[in-house]
């Protein structure tokens, strides 16, 4: 490889990089935050690989899960806090708030605000995400939902 076309070569992937980062970023912001279904046609392959425990497979899984956690928490919403790529991935480091006005989990709604950290990585392919891990908070989500029992109420 010449010394030129090793040059435009990284540059093409900075450029796919950066866009991926500007995928995931939308797919958050907008899918999850905005309750906004036609982002995730754009960034997220039909066929999606979900590693996230309990989640439901592909684009249409997805899809069911945002539903479910914006009925949950109608006024969801995220902020970028750091996001970081190398290649074909990208890490995100995401803060989500929301109260909690509709059943979640099988409980009645708390009325209870809700901020955790969300962690994601995600893998693009051809300009969808092929591929996702997902690591919420969910332990504070419950603690600060009153879902979980304080210390000394457990069961024994």
């Amino acid at each position: 490889m010449t010394l030129e076309a090793g040059e435009a070569w990284g540059r093409r992937l900075r450029q796919v990089t950066d866009e991926n980062v500007e995928r995931l970023k939308r797919l958050l912001l907008e899918g999850f935050g905005e309750g906004d279904m036609s982002v995730l046609d754009e960034v997220v392959a039909e066929d999606l690989i979900e590693h996230q425990q309990g989640l439901p497979q592909g684009r249409e899984g997805l899809k069911s899960v945002i539903r479910s956690l914006r009925r949950a928490f109608p006024d969801l919403s995220y902020t970028v806090v750091q996001m970081v790529a190398d290649e074909d991935k990208v890490w995100g480091h995401f803060r989500s708030q929301g109260t909690n006005k509709g059943s979640f989990m099988g409980q009645p709604p708390t009325g209870k605000t809700m901020g955790i950290d969300v962690i994601d990585i995600a893998r693009f392919e051809d300009g969808k995400m092929v591929e996702h891990w997902g690591v919420p908070d969910r332990l504070g989500l419950l603690l600060q939902l009153g879902l979980f029992p304080p210390r000394g109420d457990a069961p024994r």
